[in-house]
């Protein structure tokens, strides 16, 4: 049996009379490892090392055992790649991944996923900026373990200073796939938060191509509703982890300059809304969705003032198969140029 073999062994040997309280121990520690599922965490990294170490150093601190640590290097030119290397040296269980060529980051989101031991049960995202509490995996893998359904598990989490998340009933770990997919395309909940808050079946992951929509990046969503097609939906009423909101990061400096999310979401509603909702609540949700999107439009036009705007939410239109309507971006432009003015008027005078 090797290592662990030799250790029980020896120490049998030192005892002479009966098996030691070490051995006993040492034993009981085996066993339990043996029966906690395999899990793979994984961390995609991009110049990342501001916070890397926090990270690491939080999924080597988890009071559940059996698990690997994938760490995905895609390209990084600060001292990430350094960083990485120093835990690898030290702890085994951490498998460094280093991309051949830079990736896109949802591209190289779904390379990552690909990295994940085949042995594996579960899987755990934690983003280089993000970072676990110690019971994360414990809590989260005992959710999944008690119901053989559930496909995705989410916690409360902290990001930044805020709590998110909550809504659910206090009771309520098990909860039905559909029915939360539905809440959340009648706008009546988000329970998913960030690929860091998440837990995955493996299994769900390995016979999908691709876990992310690459067109947007929004579609860790996507992921969510996909999955939930074919499964249940965990939650763990303790916060296990937090998400990191600051200027550098993806949601700061692609999605908010080049609205994607405007792209996202309505794809994200044209995709699954189909499925979890029916009859003239899908039709009404729909239109309501498609509405968003002009208003959201009109007010990129406003904002940013040129050509490239309006070409880029026009085509991303056509991609979705939906006819561009002048008339309505005209209404919604109009309104939000009327809209704007009364509000700062509104301000001043201490009306709200």
């Amino acid at each position: 049996m090797g290592t662990d073999e030799s250790l029980i062994t020896q120490e049998t040997k030192n005892n002479g009379s009966g098996i030691s309280e070490r051995k006993e121990g040492y034993v009981s520690q085996v066993k339990d490892k043996k029966k906690e599922p395999f899990v793979s965490v994984l961390t995609p990294v991009y110049n990342g090392e501001k916070y890397l170490e926090e990270c690491i150093q939080s999924v080597l601190k988890q009071n559940y055992s059996n698990w690997e640590y994938v760490i995905v290097n895609n390209k990084s030119t600060d001292n990430s790649g350094q960083i990485i290397c120093k835990y690898a040296r030290k702890d085994k269980r951490i498998r460094v991944h280093n991309n051949e060529k830079f990736l896109p980051v949802m591209k190289n989101l779904n390379h990552a996923f690909r990295q994940i031991s085949p042995h594996s049960k579960y899987c755990k995202v934690i983003h280089a900026d993000d970072f676990m509490f110690e019971n994360c995996l414990t809590k989260m893998v005992s959710v999944a373990e008690k119901h053989p359904t559930i496909g995705v598990v989410s916690s409360y989490r902290l990001a930044n200073k805020e709590l998110g998340l909550y809504g659910l009933p206090y009771s309520k770990e098990f909860n039905d796939g559909a029915e939360i997919g539905r809440d959340y395309l009648l706008d009546n909940s988000y329970y998913f938060g960030s690929p860091s808050t998440l837990l995955l079946r493996s299994s769900l992951i390995r016979e999908r191509d691709k876990i992310y929509d690459e067109s947007h990046l929004s579609s860790d969503i996507s992921a969510c509703l996909d999955m939930l097609k074919e499964s249940d939906f965990g939650f763990v009423h303790q916060i296990l982890t937090f998400s990191r909101r600051h200027q550098n990061s993806v949601t700061n400096t692609i999605a908010k300059k080049d609205s994607t999310y405007i792209y996202g979401y309505l794809k994200i509603y044209l995709d699954y809304a189909p499925y979890y909702l029916k009859g003239k609540e899908l039709e009404k949700q729909t239109q309501r969705r498609i509405s968003i999107f002009y208003i959201q439009f009109a007010r990129q036009l406003l904002y940013h003032r040129n050509l490239e705007t309006y070409r880029r939410h026009k085509k991303e239109l056509a991609l979705l198969g939906l006819p561009f309507n002048h008339i309505k971006l005209l209404k919604q432009i109009i309104k939000e140029m009327i809209k704007v003015p009364v509000i700062h008027f509104l301000k001043k005078r201490g009306v709200f």
